[in-house]
């Protein structure tokens, strides 16, 4: 069997980089959209469009049609909108995707005013002062009605706050403070920008190495993931199979680790195709890629919400080992790289 194309390691952590320090909260990816489409101009044979629900289409045609795939990941993140402007001036949030409010205590935000420029701030509980508050700092509950966003800047009440521009829906983006350090990506929002990165990485090699995918393939990069429907369309319909591309979560449990690949075989949405697992499973040990057989007990991916769009096509997940989901992330290269040949072995068979 022929050696896979040497991925581009700098190409991969740039590019994941560049990509998780571009806002994109579901709802609101036109730049992170943006961002992967300039990427995307660098391979000329690819034929790129978005979507009219705002995701990004690549078209690369292979060797053969007669048995078209796909590769899908999302470029959405968590996020929130404003629920309600405070007579404080400060505002109440509320969530775009599923996580806990004590995830994101303390963190700084960027609040995106419909009717003015982008204003800084910090989500905090309403009793954030030990010196003040007490115990009460301790043991106010995390959730929607104590969270608030401190904005930076001059207002103590609502209409000081509307004066900025800022009205209730406009989205609100958490710094990813992204770090890269001994192997290690420290940020929000891996999931999934570290997918998205992986199979551009392996768009990558195959050009380098002069290599075209051995079928008609759609890359898909969705946009609305986070809340259940990103890639239930903009598929072609001769398509057979469908891989998505996507963390795998780590924790108690759980056989997924930061440094390998995962194949999840089931998640809460039920078992995913096992013909086209055992072939990616095959796969991986042909071509002596360090992976995991895992199963997710909280997780859902676009793979499913293409099943249940009415898609009939095989389904099969991959993705990096991602420490933390919905929280404050890490992974490794490693586990990167190994995804990215993952998605090179697939393309090439």
């Amino acid at each position: 069997m022929n050696a896979l194309p040497t991925i581009n390691n700098k190409y991969l952590i740039d590019f994941l980089v560049g990509l998780l320090n571009t806002p994109s909260p579901t709802g609101y990816t036109k730049k992170a959209i943006a961002y992967i489409e300039n990427a995307l101009t660098a391979f000329p044979f690819l034929e790129v469009a978005q979507t009219k629900k705002g995701g990004l289409v690549a078209v690369w045609n292979g060797k053969n049609a007669t048995s078209p795939r796909g590769l899908t990941a999302h470029a959405d993140t968590l996020g929130a909108m404003v629920k309600e402007i405070k007579s404080n001036g400060r505002l109440k949030l509320t969530q775009l995707g599923g996580y806990p409010w004590n995830a994101i205590e303390g963190e700084g935000c960027t609040v995106f005013a419909s009717q003015g420029e982008p204003v800084r701030g910090s989500i905090l509980i309403d009793a954030a002062s030990v010196h003040v508050y007490g115990k009460d700092v301790a043991e106010t509950k995390r959730n929607g009605d104590h969270m608030e966003v401190r904005l930076d800047a001059r207002t103590t009440s609502q209409d000081e706050t509307e004066s900025l521009g800022i009205a209730v829906g406009d989205f609100v983006a958490f710094d990813p403070r992204v770090e890269v350090t001994n192997g290690f990506i420290r940020s929000r929002h891996l999931d999934d920008k570290a997918g998205v990165a992986c199979i551009l990485a392996a768009i990558e090699a195959l050009r380098e190495a002069g290599l075209t995918p051995t079928q008609n393939t759609t890359f898909h990069f969705s946009n609305y993931e986070e809340v259940g429907h990103g890639a239930s369309s903009g598929f072609p319909a001769d398509m057979s199979e469908l891989i998505a591309v996507d963390m795998a979560a780590v924790g108690r449990g759980q056989t997924s680790d930061e440094f390998n690949t995962t194949l999840c075989v089931k998640d809460s949405g039920g078992p995913y195709h096992h013909g086209l697992s055992q072939r990616l499973r095959k796969l991986a040990q042909e071509h002596e890629i360090p992976f995991k057989v895992d199963v997710y007990p909280h997780y859902g991916s676009d793979g499913e919400a293409y099943w249940r769009a009415g898609g009939d096509v095989a389904v099969a997940l991959i993705g990096p080992g991602v420490d933390a989901s919905h929280n404050y992330e890490r992974t490794h290269t490693d586990a990167l790289i190994a995804t990215s040949k993952w998605v090179l072995a697939y393309l090439l068979s």
